[in-house]
C-alpha cells in the first residue's frame, strides 16, 4: 500500500485524494502538519526520487517565503536542507506519494497515471 502524505486543507491535496479515491487506489493517509516527515524519511525519499532536493520544498508556501529560503537554499548543504524540511511539514511540497520503489512529489495527473 502507498503512503499519501498531504495537508487536508490544501486544495491540490484534496484533488489528489479525490483522484486516488476515484481510481480505487488504497493508501495510508498521513497529515503532514500533524506528523511531519522525519529527517531519515526525507533523506530516503529524496534518494529514491532521483529529483533535485529543491523539488521537495513548498516554494509557494508562506513559511518558505517568510524564511527567505529562495536566497538561503543555494548556500545550504543537502543535509542542512533535509534537516530544515524535517522541522515543519509546511515547508514540504505536497502531496507526497511514497511507493515501494518510487516517490511522487506534487500532483501531476499524467505522472500519477503512469506510476499508479
Amino acid at each position: 500500500m502507498i503512503k499519501f502524505i498531504c495537508y487536508p486543507k490544501c486544495t491540490t491535496c484534496q484533488k489528489a485524494k479525490k483522484w486516488l479515491d476515484d481510481n480505487e487506489i488504497e493508501y495510508e493517509l498521513r497529515d503532514i502538519k500533524k506528523d511531519n516527515p522525519r529527517f531519515e524519511e526525507l533523506a530516503a525519499w529524496y534518494k529514491m526520487s532521483g529529483l533535485q532536493l529543491k523539488k521537495f520544498f513548498n516554494t509557494s508556501g508562506l513559511l518558505y517565503k517568510s524564511m527567505e529560503l529562495k536566497d538561503k537554499l543555494p548556500t545550504m548543504s543537502g543535509e542542512e536542507q533535509l534537516k530544515l524540511l524535517a522541522t515543519d511539514g509546511m515547508l514540504v511540497k505536497r502531496p507526497l506519494v511514497i511507493g515501494q520503489d518510487f516517490v511522487l512529489v506534487g500532483f501531476r495527473e499524467s505522472e500519477w497515471n503512469e506510476k499508479l
